[in-house]
Parts: structure tokens; sequence; C-alpha cells
């Protein structure tokens, strides 16, 4: 969720800092905030909004350029909020009562109340609402003498102060934290909210996510749960916050600076969708042996026995991941024969389980931070389950953490709405289908050869979707007035049912909701009327008959269809509105295809109605907390 960026090195701090801060504004946009400390002593500035209104405040500001000139140390945030309104008291940095203390933090205190109220009997001043605030008067009473007179064992430093104030507090936090009084020290630490440590030459980034580091290094070190970072422009040094130091080796990013660029298009969620033929290509570039028609996932390779011996798979995961997880069930029982269930994460972590010893569990997440899903993760850790995992960020916690898995390898995505991380997740989850297909004999080569044949045809496929998105443009348009969709599809077109009526729902705010289309005259139907839109996934399919006749109760009730159908098709234009089409292609992978041209009917229909598409209100790229 809320983005985090520090630095700590020989330059000047603030525009670094800024710089790093409009790369992650996608995580977090209703309020922002900086402190910088330099020779000169301190600067500090909030404001409400999105980035943009701090740098107004920054170049109106009457002591900036003095104080920040040499300020070679620095925090910034932008916030996604959950404890107390958008506010400029609740944007961070948040600060003691000597306003020497400051901090930024992603996450959830679940004991600040009582925290709070012990604090404010000690004298304690709040001036927020955020359960953030808790913190720095944690640390700052770390480093008050007691009634005694004596200091409190290991308050020299700040890490000592911090390291202490973190054992009082249960909830999830990526921390980074400075005192005016020690300017040549960054404090980091993490429990369940990323954070990494970008290394330059003589100065080092502090940041939430990747992107914020990319301009200035490549080589990152991860923190891990239970971590806290003590950074100097000389260097770095990582301990568990129970245990002793731990050595780390950098990692190098994969992504450059070019790939985070909207690229002359006008919102990253219109660059990614456009991107999808590339970002397939390269999820499953060397991962078809078509000669021996198999797939090669080398990720899998040494859990592959276990896995091929499990049981029962379940897959767990969130939003949109969930949906391609959905399908991805429907993909491991029709390809494979093993059953397998699919649940929200949020469900799955609180829902009192009966796990068998040879279930497995894929869990799915484009940032690998989901907070539900990891939560998953770890309870079937718990109970020894093998774990797998389908991610697109290398190094992510759920990376680490599962057993086995597969990377997407499509590029950052930026855009709030997730496009290019669902089509790579649901052709990943077809290509682990098909492996366990082959290894239980339920898959004939020869038909194995074919399904993949289908999988290799899908880039330049969703690239004649692309060639013809002035239609879907046309017809987006036509409805941007209407304010309530239902998205209907039968067997593997629901789950792109309900992942199309949530990208409507993410960037427009109207409402629309999806449902499998045998559902819809059980009550549904009731809501049919002129001023209600179905969109109707409805390709030459085995349910292709069932779907018409569904289409012609609608339109007998005077609602209106957009429907989704195989090129050719003329029959849909005699019952529907709009037509939009896929070529034709194995019923298994339309709904793929079908996402694709739901993915822009909702880009152009928010665009028509003048949305912020990129930066959805009340939405954060990764959720990190529940």
């Amino acid at each position: 969720m809320c983005g985090i960026v520090a630095y700590i090195g020989k330059r000047q701090a603030l525009p670094i800092l800024l710089d790093g801060i409009k790369s992650l504004e996608y995580r977090g946009y209703d309020s922002a905030g900086i402190a910088v400390v330099g020779r000169a002593g301190l600067f500090f500035e909030k404001a409400v909004g999105r980035v943009a209104n701090l740098e107004r405040k920054i170049r109106d500001s009457r002591h900036s350029s003095s104080t920040t000139e040499d300020g070679c140390l620095g925090i910034v945030h932008s916030r996604w909020a959950t404890h107390g309104q958008p506010t400029e008291a609740n944007a961070h940095p948040h600060h003691d009562c000597k306003k020497e203390i400051f901090l930024v933090h992603n996450g959830i205190i679940e004991n600040h109340a009582e925290l709070r109220a012990e604090l404010v009997k000690k004298g304690h001043i709040f001036t927020s609402e955020t359960d953030t605030e808790v913190l720095a008067h944690l640390i700052e009473q770390e480093s008050s003498a007691s009634p005694e007179g004596k200091r409190p064992r290991g308050s020299k430093n700040l890490e000592s102060r911090t390291k202490h104030a973190l054992s009082k507090i249960k909830g999830t936090y990526g921390l980074a934290v400075i005192d005016v009084k020690e300017p040549g020290k960054l404090v980091a630490a993490r429990n369940f909210s990323p954070l990494l440590i970008g290394i330059g030459r003589g100065e080092y980034i502090v940041a939430s996510d990747a992107s914020a580091v990319l301009k200035h290094t490549k080589r990152v070190v991860y923190l891990h749960d239970g971590e806290i970072a003590t950074i100097t422009p000389k260097g770095y040094k990582i301990a568990g916050l129970t245990k002793p130091i731990r050595k780390r080796t950098p990692e190098r990013l994969e992504w450059s600076v070019e790939e985070i660029k909207k690229g002359g298009y006008p919102h990253f969620m219109l660059k990614e969708i456009h991107e999808q033929p590339e970002a397939i290509s390269n999820s499953i570039r060397g991962r078809i042996a078509m000669q021996r028609g198999i797939p090669v996932l080398g990720g899998l390779a040494e859990v592959r026995q276990k896995f091929i011996k499990a049981k029962r798979i379940i897959i767990s995961a969130m939003g949109t991941s969930f949906y391609a997880g959905l399908l991805t069930k429907y993909y491991i029982e029709e390809l494979a024969g093993v059953p397998s269930i699919a649940e929200p994460a949020s469900e799955f972590r609180y829902r009192k389980q009966v796990p068998q010893k040879d279930d497995a569990l894929l869990v799915l997440s484009q940032s690998g931070e989901t907070a539900d899903t990891l939560a998953a993760l770890r309870k079937a850790r718990e109970s020894k389950l093998l774990t797998l995992g389908i991610v697109n960020v290398v190094g992510s916690t759920i990376a680490r953490e599962t057993d086995a898995g597969i990377y997407l390898h499509i590029g950052p995505e930026v855009g709030v709405a997730s496009t290019k991380a669902f089509t790579s997740q649901a052709i990943l989850g077809a290509l682990v289908a098909v492996l366990l297909g082959r290894e239980h004999k339920a898959l004939k080569p020869v038909a194995a050869k074919k399904i993949l044949r289908d999988i290799k045809k899908l880039p330049a496929q969703i690239g004649q979707i692309l060639a013809r998105a002035d239609k879907i443009k046309e017809v987006a348009i036509k409805f941007q007035k209407y304010e309530n969709f239902l998205y209907l599809g039968r067997v593997h077109n629901y789950p792109a049912a309900l992942e199309g009526a949530l990208k409507l729902k993410e960037i427009s705010y109207v409402h629309a909701e999806g449902m499998s289309t045998g559902e819809m005259k059980h009550g549904p139907i009731a809501m049919i009327d002129p001023e209600f839109v179905s969109v109707c996934i409805a390709p030459k399919d085995s349910v292709y008959e069932k779907n018409i006749s569904n289409m012609q109760e609608i339109k007998a009730r005077g609602g209106p269809i957009i429907a989704v159908g195989t090129e050719g098709d003329a029959a849909l234009k005699k019952v529907a509105d709009e037509v939009l089409y896929i070529p034709k292609i194995n019923e298994l992978f339309t709904p793929i295809l079908a996402s694709v041209v739901l993915q822009l009917f909702a880009y152009y229909f928010a665009a028509a109605r003048g949305c912020d598409i990129d930066k959805p209100r009340n939405l954060a790229k990764s959720v990190t907390v529940e």
C-alpha cells in the first residue's frame, strides 16, 4: 500500500526522495510528507493529496532551500489511509513530542490504542489520529530517563531505541526512522510489510518497492520479517530483532528504468494492456518443450515428485490473482483430473481447515507481498503442506517462503488495476495443469501438444484484439452513461466475468458484478431493465447455446447486451446490442482473450468518464495490510 523512500549518503537528499516517491505514488496517494536533516537543521513538510501538492509546498517554503541544500539524510512517504482521514496531521512522517525523531511507516499497529493511552499518561502529546504516531513516541520514551533518573538499557543509539519500541507493538510494519540528533544514521525495520535497501556508492536508499531505487542502483538487499537495519554512508548492518547480526548477499534487480515509464501511453494501465503479447511471450519462453509435449517449469524441479503425488491442490489468492487462481483450478481438474479448490486467502487464513498430508497449496500474487495471501501461505506451512507460488516480483516474501514457484517475468506492473499479471498468471496456471496432466497420464502427448500450441498462439491473438481497440473504445463511449453492469460467463469464462466486473468497478466506480450465467435466473434477473447492462461472454464453445438462451431472456426484458463472441459469429448480432469479437481458439483459453477485451472496455469506459485510471480512489497497488 503506502510508499516509503529514505536516503542517506553524500548527495542532496530532497530531489532523490521526491523522485523516488513519485515512482511509488501508485501505492498510496491521499497525502504525502517529507523530513530532511542537514547542517542548517530540519526541513519538514506535509500536504494532502498527490505528491505534486507536496512539491508545490516545498517550492513555496522560505526555508526549504537553505535547510535542504546540504541535507544528505531524509525520509518521505505517500499515504493510503487506514487510521484517520487524509489530512496533513495524519500524513507521514510522524514525530515525537520534541520533533527530534521522525519516521514513516507502512502497516498497522494493532495495539496502538492501549499504547497511546499509556503514553498519554506519561505526558506524551499526540497530534494525529494514526496508529503510526505511537511508534515515534515509543522511541522517544525509550530515550527518556526513568523517574529514578536511570536511562533504559541500550537506549544510547537510535537502533537500540527503535528495537525496544518495536518489541512492544503487535502488528505489521515497514519502517524508516531518523533522529535529528543522529544525522549520520538511518534505521529501517520490517515485519510483514516489504522493505529493501538499494546499495549505491557511498549512499543507500531504503524503499517499499524496487522502482524507487532503479534510477540509482540495481543492487538491493531485501529485509526479512523481524529484521532491523542500521545504515550510515559507510555501510549497513542487518540484525534480527531478537537475534544476532545477519549477513545478506545483495541481489540484482531485473527491471530497467524504462520499464516503469509510460512509454508514450496516457496511462500505465493502457501501456500494460498493450504489453500483454510480449509479457505472455516472456512468461512462456523456455517453458514449453513442444517435441515432448510437456511444460518445462524449472522453478518446480526440486519438488516435482512431491507435487505430482499431491492428491488435492488448494489454490489461494486475492482479487485479480484469485480469479486467475479460479481459472487455474478449472485447468487442473480438466487437464489433470486432480481435485482442486480455490479460496480467497482472507477466508483460508481464518477458516478451520482439515488439511490432508498429500495436499499442496498454490498461491498467486503479482507483488509477492499480499498480506492475506502471505498469511495463508504461512498457515499452510504450519500444517507442513507443500507450498508453491506464482509471483512476479523476484525476491518478494512469497517467492522466498514458498517451497518452490514460478516467476511471471512480465516486468513491473504499475497500474493499480492488474492486467498483464492476470493473463500471465492464468497461462502459467495452464502450464502447471498440463504438467500434472502428463504426469498423471490424464493428458496424452498429442492432446498436450495441441494445448501447448494454442498457448503459444495467444500473444499473436491478443495482438489482433489490440489492433481492434478502436471498436472497443467506440462501444465503451456509447455505454459510458450507464451505472449498472452484470458480467456473465459460464465454466472457464465465469472467472473472466468476475475479473471483467472487477476491472470496471475498480477504475470507473460504477456498480458491476460478475457471476455464472446460469445463476442469473436465480434472483439477479429481477434487476434487468433498460438501464441495466449485461456483458455476456459467449464464445463458440460447449455452452454456447445455453449462453444464447440466457441472452434472449435478458433481451426479452429490455436489458441492453454487450456480447463477447468468436470471430465470424453473426448470430450474436441478432440478440446483442453490440458484439466485441475474439479470435477462434480452444475454449480453455477464451477467458484470457475475453479478459483483454474487457480490460480495454473498462479502460475506455473510465477514460470517457474522466476517471483517474492509474490512481483510482481508495485503492493501492499492493495490499500489505488486512
